[in-house]
């Protein structure tokens, strides 16, 4: 994407050449390529599993991809450049609001502490928090301060998370289904919110979503990518089948049947998914599940052995 002045844009995101794949699995991106102006609103749509989540996670700095120069961010290095997010210009919201415990992995976050509790610091101002800016976000979140973590709804909870996680002002935000938890007035209220954001303080949001209910005239963007590959890349005003659709939810649903009609016509051979590696010492659950099986049927035979 390029300003309108058709100048790149160096101070927004720039994803340039990217490779990704997680370990011993077949790439979710070759050679991607993204920007994204400042001051965008930009919509991240896609099928499930088409790789928007991880996408906004490397964009957020979570995955180190390739070099400095792959994934830029404010001209930084989403990645290396830590000071992006301790300063909170590059802020990011998704998933569930969970913690990791042992083997159980990631459970919700619903210890008995009040929203007050977080959202001031435990009793102690957070470092550099404007007092104007919280007190809005309580207010436009319609956050009761005396609420229990452990005993409210899962969209109260959100609520609290999305206030931490704006206290900071942003200069760019990367949004993964943040507002699914939401009911309607709070959704609506907090895209205002972001909207101005970017008029006002110039601030970039990318937001994946699959809720589109009245955002045609709230995006300046659209990226739609599809099993990893950037397929449309443009402003939303520039989408040729919004001029002749009522909605921007029946043009993206056109987009996925078509997409999946393709899937059905050329069937993928389970065979050729199977990743590959040129590690012969590279471990997996296969290999360790034959693995114990041998061991089984050798000690069965030494068992016999000895009768």
């Amino acid at each position: 994407m390029v300003e309108e002045n058709g100048n790149e844009d160096s101070r927004g995101i720039r994803v340039q050449g990217m490779q990704f794949a997680y370990e011993a699995q077949s790439p979710i991106f070759v050679d991607f390529n993204l920007k994204i102006s400042s001051g965008s609103r930009c919509l991240l749509v896609g099928a499930n599993g088409s790789g928007k989540t991880t996408l906004l996670k490397i964009m957020a700095g979570k995955h180190m991809v390739g070099g400095r120069d792959v994934v830029q961010v404010l001209d930084c290095s989403a990645f290396h450049d830590t000071q992006l997010v301790c300063r909170g210009d590059l802020a990011y919201l998704g998933g569930s609001w969970s913690k990791t415990v042992g083997s159980a992995g990631e459970i919700p976050l619903q210890g008995d502490f009040s929203a007050e509790h977080m959202i001031f610091g435990g009793g102690k101002s957070l470092k550099g928090i404007d007092p104007v800016r919280r007190e809005k976000l309580i207010e436009l979140l319609d956050i009761d301060l005396q609420w229990r973590m452990h005993k409210v709804s899962d969209g109260q909870r959100r609520r609290v998370q999305i206030c931490m996680g704006l206290l900071h002002p942003f200069k760019v935000l990367l949004l993964d289904e943040v507002t699914v938890d939401l009911d309607v007035v709070a959704r609506m209220d907090l895209l205002d919110f972001f909207r101005e954001e970017c008029e006002q303080r110039g601030a970039t949001i990318v937001y994946a979503t699959h809720i589109f209910d009245g955002l045609e005239t709230w995006a300046t963007h659209l990226a739609y990518i599809q099993d990893g590959e950037l397929r449309r890349a443009e402003k939303l005003s520039d989408v040729s089948e919004l001029k002749n659709s009522n909605n921007l939810l029946s043009v993206v649903e056109s987009w996925l049947r078509a997409e999946t009609k393709r899937e059905k016509k050329n069937p993928i051979n389970p065979l050729n998914q199977i990743p590959k590696t040129n590690n012969p010492f590279l471990s997996s659950k296969h290999m360790a599940y034959y693995q114990l099986i041998l061991t089984e049927i050798l000690l069965i035979h030494e068992k016999k052995r000895h009768f």
